[in-house]
């Protein structure tokens, strides 16, 4: 399993990027999966149903399961936010694991930027970023694709990924 970060100004386009290059690297014969991190609380269950009466009376974790697809919703319940290689760790094996998000973490990332937001690259301050998306030219020594160009992006990105023990080593070591 091999793991690959975006991170971004809000208002970036990680999330639209993510739509596109998916069912690219899907077509190339890739399982893909991805970690997509939230600043804000944030529910996946709908108030009332079973599962949540369950979570609401007290679950630690809920399993949701049908013919289709299941969900585990685990509630912390106080205890601290599962870092990235603990949630990493408990994720199925797929080829690529792509992490939106998670800025602040140290694993290989590369930087969507979108010139309109007015907003600064993160690459000049994060040494973590090993590439740029954006639709503006950067004065950089990382590798760089255009937004548009979805080929380049999904290459650029299977060239980056680190393999998962890198990324557990590297959170072992504390770097």
């Amino acid at each position: 399993m091999r793991v690959i970060g975006l991170a971004g100004w809000s208002g970036a386009g990680k999330t639209t990027l993510l739509t596109h290059v998916i069912p690219l690297l899907i077509a190339q014969g890739l399982r893909v999966s991805t970690i997509k991190h939230a600043h804000h609380s944030f529910d996946v269950d709908v108030p009332g149903k079973d599962s949540w009466k369950h979570r609401e009376a007290g679950a630690s974790e809920v399993l949701v399961s049908s013919g289709r697809r299941f969900a585990l919703m685990h509630e912390l319940r106080g205890e601290a936010e599962l870092t990235l290689p603990e949630l990493l760790a408990k994720m199925s094996p797929v080829d690529l694991v792509i992490v939106e998000g998670f800025k602040r973490d140290r694993h290989p990332k590369i930087e969507v930027h979108r010139a309109q937001n007015g907003k600064p690259f993160l690459h000049n301050e994060d040494s973590a970023i090993v590439g740029l998306v954006s639709d503006a030219q950067a004065e950089t020594q990382l590798p760089q694709a255009h937004l548009d160009d979805i080929p380049a992006i999904a290459a650029m990105m299977q060239r980056l990924a680190v393999p998962l023990a890198d990324i557990l080593t590297r959170d072992s070591q504390g770097s």
